[in-house]
């Protein structure tokens, strides 16, 4: 096996010891993202890991697009977003992993237009995931992403 496939984040998920963890799909694992000042930000990792979508093979590709493409679909459903943005980078964490961040419309438009992690509280602790506060909201995006996906 790749060592790779072992990423401590993709272990605990098998394991079901992350409790960010919103669910399984056929391309990775559907995780709450630390940052937590956009409601619903969520993380798609491959499993198992690449180290980019070009590792992957047409069918491998298109899966993971359309994994990430529902789990958009599913925060636009539960969270009152008006847009979904998808960033593919694996730049400071060289390996398959998309961010899925909805975007609302009383963010401050400079805001709005930029990346996420450039917001001024992405790094406040304030804002990171809990699990007692975002549980529901995990239980909603599993049920929107399960209604979608059969």
């Amino acid at each position: 096996m790749n060592v790779e496939s072992e990423h401590p984040k993709i272990v605990a998920a098998r394991n079901g010891e992350d409790p960010a963890l919103v669910c399984k799909l056929a391309s990775g694992w559907v995780f709450m993202c630390t940052m937590q000042f956009l409601s619903g930000y969520c993380i798609l990792q491959s499993d198992p890991t690449v180290p980019s979508i070009n590792a992957l093979d047409a069918a491998g590709r298109a899966q993971f697009l359309t994994d990430m493409i529902l789990v958009g679909d599913a925060l636009l459903e539960v969270t009152g977003a008006y847009r979904v943005n998808y960033v593919i980078a694996g730049n400071s964490d060289p390996m398959l992993h998309a961010h899925i961040v909805p975007r609302y419309p009383d963010e401050p438009e400079d805001l709005r237009k930029g990346m996420p992690w450039s917001h001024p509280t992405a790094y406040d602790p304030a804002t990171f995931f809990d699990a007692q506060r975002d549980r529901e909201l995990i239980r909603k995006i599993y049920d929107s992403i399960k209604a979608h996906s059969t």
